[in-house]
């Protein structure tokens, strides 16, 4: 059952032809609202044309239990009608909050907060997230199917989870290697042991019942850097919180042709047996 719940102000003025500040709600069937998911996934979004496959990847997840799916949109860059369409056809145990404040939060689209990645969004969809374990999903990543499994077979006595991901090539949509330089950790990786690892946003499972205080840093990145946020929280989770991993890589991670770590990857690729059309030519 879907509920449009959409929300505006006809008499505050606005520019023309923008949208309205709406929420949509989609119930999972038979299911009271009330009732506690067992996990929250968290999108952010632009409205990018990748967010249809970045949502199919969660309702393909193979964890048994019941899922809210809550999608922020941060700034409209398209219509919000192919995002509710593609809710409405939701596998019946998923339940789904759509929110668009008719403004961004994002410093970087005129808000106010510092985090270019969606501004204050992260932040107040963890809040309202009616689950007791978060997982974060950006519009152009996906989940292979045992993403959220994993993670909540790992979590179980910890107060956070993380999984390794795959880069992914965003040009041609091949898999490339795992990523063992970045995201790959607590004190693994390039910057294990200068900046105590990273692991990446899309990677991260969170129980907001332990670790409550990191939720806020969502919004708050690294001095001078915008799009830190999630080094932010992942810093805080390292230093107050104990932590698992899943021991796999679920995570699809498209890579744009300047990523910085496209130089290692070909080398890394050209190191290994694979089918020359997999070896990217370009990118910096």
């Amino acid at each position: 059952m879907a509920r449009n719940v959409r929300r505006s102000t006809p008499a505050s003025p606005r520019r023309s032809g923008a949208p309205p500040a709406a929420a949509w709600r989609f119930d999972a069937r038979g299911r009271d609202a009330q009732a506690r998911a067992d996990i929250a996934v968290i999108v952010t979004t632009v409205l990018r044309p990748s967010l249809e496959a970045a949502l199919a990847s969660v309702f393909r997840q193979d964890f048994a239990g019941h899922l809210q799916l809550l999608v922020g949109v941060d700034r409209a860059t398209g219509s919000v009608q192919p995002l509710l369409d593609t809710l409405a056809a939701r596998p019946a145990r998923i339940s789904a909050l759509v929110l668009y404040p008719g403004y961004s939060t994002s410093a970087r689209h005129g808000g106010l907060h510092k985090a270019s990645d969606g501004g204050a969004l992260r932040t107040v969809l963890s809040y309202l997230a009616n689950a007791p374990l978060l997982a974060y999903l950006d519009d152009d990543n996906e989940w292979l199917p045992n993403h959220l499994s994993s993670l909540a077979a790992a979590i179980a006595g910890f107060d956070w989870a993380y999984s390794l991901r795959w880069f992914v090539d965003q040009r041609t949509g091949h898999d490339l290697c795992v990523d063992t330089w970045d995201s790959a950790g607590p004190g693994k990786g390039e910057r294990g042991g200068t900046l105590g690892g990273f692991s990446d946003v899309n990677c991260l499972m969170i129980d907001k019942t332990r670790a409550e205080a990191v939720l806020p840093l969502w919004s708050i990145p690294l001095a001078k850097w915008r799009a830190t946020a999630d080094r932010q929280v992942f810093r805080r989770l390292c230093m107050d919180h104990p932590a698992a991993w899943s021991g796999l890589a679920t995570v699809r991670y498209a890579i744009r042709p300047s990523f910085y770590l496209w130089p290692k990857i070909r080398r890394h690729l050209a190191a290994m047996p694979r089918a020359p059309s997999l070896l990217p030519l370009d990118g910096a």
